[in-house]
């Protein structure tokens, strides 16, 4: 087959690579029906992150089963399926208790930007639709297995409830599901933080009530304005920057909740100041796993409709494209087509 490889930064291939087989008996191939391009994806395409090594992409997947290893059980040929970034078994003590994303098996699912994908642990990590979907709710469930999961992740980190007063910092595809994410658990103000006039009208469509363009202490500032001095309720960090992490935390009222997922590079805390400030901080990689199945049926049933992300929609061949445009901001999200 022919996927993704990243050599450096800037150097995107798609070329001929081995086609994925069971490696172990929990495994599944599957074949890719839609993929895309994460914003995390940019870290190392921009060189802040380094590559030693050409390295296949992608780690948002879903499609059809197409063979299984001997241990697997739940999971049949022929199903469509989603799954998370990372592999887990869903049964060891972290899973159990929501954090798949530290499951004591965990592994990294990558290579999903090709045309078919080696899953591990495929009982513990895939989640099978009702049935084949329609083509129209493909993107819609695509992002569940990434960027929706991690904006909901983001919003039930940072405890936002019904009447929350909420802040998403980023406006990203995780972001603005964030924003989603928040109205869809009751906050009645939602604050997005953007400068770009298609990512501020994405927002208000999907909940938000305000937008501030300000940034750094400016963006604090206007937080505090907007909030009577106060502050908001619940803050998320979506970027994983100095700045975001220190805009959400001094935007967060005494006793509020700041939630990261925001892969950080650079990010450092000094311990007094947090100390005064009684925020409270949860976050991490997203346990997407533990979202899916409710996530899943909240597209299927046609009560959310997050693949409005997706401004951009390529065929895997064009991928070093997507990674150009989302680059260059002149797209949210980059959409993969076989």
């Amino acid at each position: 087959m022919r996927g993704t490889m990243l050599y450096g930064p800037g150097d995107v291939r798609f070329e001929t690579r081995p086609d994925p087989t069971i490696a172990k008996p929990a495994d599944a191939i599957i074949s890719i029906s839609a993929a895309c391009v994460c914003g995390s994806d940019l870290w190392p395409y921009r060189g802040i992150q380094t590559v030693t090594e050409p390295t296949p992409m992608g780690h948002e997947y879903c499609g059809i089963v197409e063979e299984v290893g001997r241990a697997v059980t739940s999971i049949k040929p022929g199903q469509f399926v989603i799954g998370s970034f990372f592999a887990s078994d869903n049964s060891c003590p972290h899973c159990r208790i929501g954090y798949q994303t530290s499951c004591q098996h965990v592994e990294f699912v990558g290579g999903a930007q090709a045309p078919l994908l080696r899953v591990p642990l495929a009982d513990g990590t895939l989640v099978a639709t009702p049935e084949t979907p329609p083509d129209e709710l493909i993107p819609s469930l695509l992002s569940t297995s990434d960027v929706l999961g991690t904006g909901w992740f983001a919003a039930d980190a940072a405890n936002v409830k019904p009447g929350s007063t909420v802040v998403v910092v980023g406006d990203g595809a995780v972001g603005l599901l964030g924003v989603l994410s928040a109205k869809h658990m009751g906050a009645e103000r939602i604050i997005a933080m953007s400068r770009h006039e298609s990512r501020q009208k994405l927002a208000r469509e999907f909940g938000a009530t305000d937008v501030v363009t300000e940034r750094g202490d400016e963006g604090v500032a206007r937080i505090k304005e907007l909030t009577s001095g106060i502050g908001a309720d619940a803050v998320l960090e979506c970027v994983g920057t100095q700045e975001s992490m220190m805009q959400a935390i001094r935007s967060t009222r005494p006793g509020g909740f700041v939630s990261y997922v925001g892969v950080p590079h650079g990010v450092a805390l000094k311990g007094e100041e947090l100390f005064f400030t009684h925020v409270r901080l949860h976050g991490g990689p997203a346990p997407v796993r533990r979202y899916l199945p409710e996530l899943i049926d909240q597209v299927w049933s046609g009560k959310i409709n997050p693949g409005k992300v997706f401004d951009l929609t390529l065929p895997l061949d064009q991928v070093a494209e997507g990674y150009r445009a989302m680059d260059e901001r002149r797209v949210i999200k980059t959409l993969l087509r076989p």
